[in-house]
């Protein structure tokens, strides 16, 4: 297995080099496609990293990636799994691609929003619909008894 590489972009400007120790595969049997030898050939590929322990995070990319993947852990371990394809490796290499991309996307940091005011045209148009719907419903109303 070799180490998985993660391209530079925002939040990994370098990029980042996990190393293949850190990684672990496991395989076990594919639903779906795969003829006769879909009962013995253990095509599904599990690939899983410890975040917690990973020596290629610095503090503040650990904290973000813990944060922005906390949905999808089991305790810190980050698990992905591929079996769309009928071979292992075309496995392996899915579950690297995925697993690579879910740390690119998770090392983004946030953009702060600016808030920002409605413009007079805005209000104006709110204040109007407004208006035109009272109108509407002062219309539904019985007429006063004269």
């Amino acid at each position: 297995m070799h180490d998985l590489r993660i391209p530079p972009g925002p939040g990994a400007p370098r990029g980042l080099v996990v190393p293949a120790r850190e990684l672990r595969e496991q395989f076990s049997h594919a639903s779906g496609p795969g003829g006769q030898g879909v009962n013995t050939a253990d095509s599904r590929v599990q690939l899983s990293l410890d975040l917690a322990t990973a020596s290629v995070f610095t503090e503040v990319q650990r904290v973000r990636v813990l944060q922005r993947l906390s949905g999808r852990l089991t305790g810190t371990v980050l698990t992905v799994s591929a079996e769309e394809h009928r071979s292992q490796r075309r496995n392996r290499a899915a579950a690297r691609e995925r697993l690579a991309n879910l740390l690119r996307e998770a090392l983004v940091p946030a953009v702060e929003r600016r808030p920002t005011r409605p413009t007079r045209g805005s209000r104006r148009r709110r204040i109007e619909g407004k208006r035109r719907r009272s109108v509407t419903k002062q219309q539904r109303r019985r007429p006063e008894a004269e």
